[in-house]
């Protein structure tokens, strides 16, 4: 026993590394990364390797140090979740941990059970499955907790399948369950799994994820508009009540947010004292976004809509800059380094555009050939997707 609990603790004491992915949509949860030297100009040499997932899922990978975290869900009722870890370096599977869902799998057939992607704080790995299911592990994937949340809370689901993602901050573990019937978002430990807070939510199918505005202060969005809430207790801090998108999640960056609420709403966080309430600072309609979430980068905020144009706005008013059509359509939400965004869109064409280029300008196209619905990874110099079967490795 002491041996066990002993390769526990070690497994345990591991932090997290410059540029590590941490989350959905990375460590500040608005697509950009620090990262340099990603490739622009593609061919079949970018790609360093491919492995082929023992199930299906939207979820997008975890970088953590040389550790590269995805989760699926198999079967015929998707009722088998899966959590693996892969060698960043060459793709060899390091771990792997199965569990059976203990909640409602249903799903519309273009998502799946593994669609919510899990989140580290560099210790621990905790994954949120459409089943309800919070699993929580250690590095080296030793089960530190399970958390059947339709146990407690038996109406919860919807029609279509659960997407929202978990964050971690501090020691708390944020988990938006929001649907048509029992509709909340809990606060749990994340030592333990047990519950810290609960909170109602807007009863409504809901398919957003928290934003982190800073340690102990997230962001929920709804139907009705987004709630910034303490993580330590789950008090109100102030509420934005415009109506937002339940799709495509808010960005933050530099002290805005960025709401997929008629338009692009942006409200300007409160320098002194961000549990303020924010002002706000423009909307605009003609930056609306339809899937994918909306992303910051310089002094412009990008958005892609149903048919596939890419929108540049101008960050200080929200007038529109300039558009370009990309090959779509898109699910996934863009990432972004230095000043390039990357794009995946359904049928498996990656497409990276310039910014900085006068109207926006394609640069490199890569063809990987298989559905892509989640959102890529970015950590180590590569950037890492999912497709429907696979997960690839994509690098200078």
């Amino acid at each position: 026993m002491k041996q066990i609990t002993l390769i526990t603790l070690l497994g345990s004491l591991s932090v997290l590394h410059a540029g590590d992915w941490t989350q959905f949509r990375g460590p500040q949860g608005n697509g950009v990364s620090s990262e340099t030297g990603l490739p622009t100009s593609l061919s079949e040499k970018n790609l360093k390797w491919k492995v082929t997932l023992p199930g299906r899922g939207l979820s997008g990978a975890l970088v953590l140090g040389k550790n590269i975290l995805i989760t699926c869900s198999s079967g015929t009722t998707q009722n088998r979740l899966h959590i693996l870890c892969l060698n960043a370096k060459d793709g060899s599977l390091k771990w792997q941990r199965q569990f059976w869902a203990t909640g409602r799998t249903m799903c519309h057939n273009k998502t799946s059970v593994a669609a919510p992607t899990p989140c580290s704080d560099g210790k621990f790995i905790y994954a949120v499955f459409s089943s309800n299911d919070v699993i929580c592990l250690d590095l080296n994937g030793n089960l530190q907790w399970l958390r059947g949340l339709t146990a407690d809370y038996a109406n919860v689901s919807n029609s279509l399948g659960m997407a929202s993602s978990p964050v971690v901050s501090g020691n708390v573990v944020v988990v938006q369950v929001e649907n048509d019937s029992e509709s909340y978002t809990l606060g749990l430990n994340k030592n333990s799994g047990v519950n810290l807070w609960r909170l109602d939510r807007p009863k409504a199918a809901n398919w957003t994820s928290p934003v982190l505005l800073r340690s102990g202060l997230v962001a929920l969005q709804s139907k009705k508009g987004v709630t910034a809430i303490r993580t330590a207790d789950g008090s109100k801090a102030w509420s934005y009540d415009g109506g937002a998108s339940t799709i495509p999640s808010s960005s933050v960056s530099e002290g805005v947010l960025y709401i997929p609420s008629h338009g692009i709403t942006a409200l300007k966080l409160n320098s002194a004292d961000i549990t303020n309430t924010p002002e706000q600072l423009w909307q605009s309609n003609r930056l609306s976004p339809a899937t994918a979430s909306p992303l910051v980068l310089g002094d412009k905020v990008f958005t892609v809509n149903s048919a596939g144009v890419l929108t540049a706005g101008n960050i200080k008013n929200g007038d529109r800059l300039w558009q370009l059509r990309l090959k779509g359509p898109f699910s996934a939400t863009p990432v972004a380094a230095g000043k390039y965004l990357y794009f995946f869109n359904e049928a498996g064409l990656m497409q990276v555009v310039d910014t900085t280029a006068k109207e926006g300008e394609i640069v490199g196209k890569l063809n990987l050939d298989d559905q892509i619905l989640g959102s890529p990874a970015v950590g180590g110099g590569a950037i890492y997707v999912r497709t429907n079967t696979k997960i690839y490795k994509v690098a200078k």
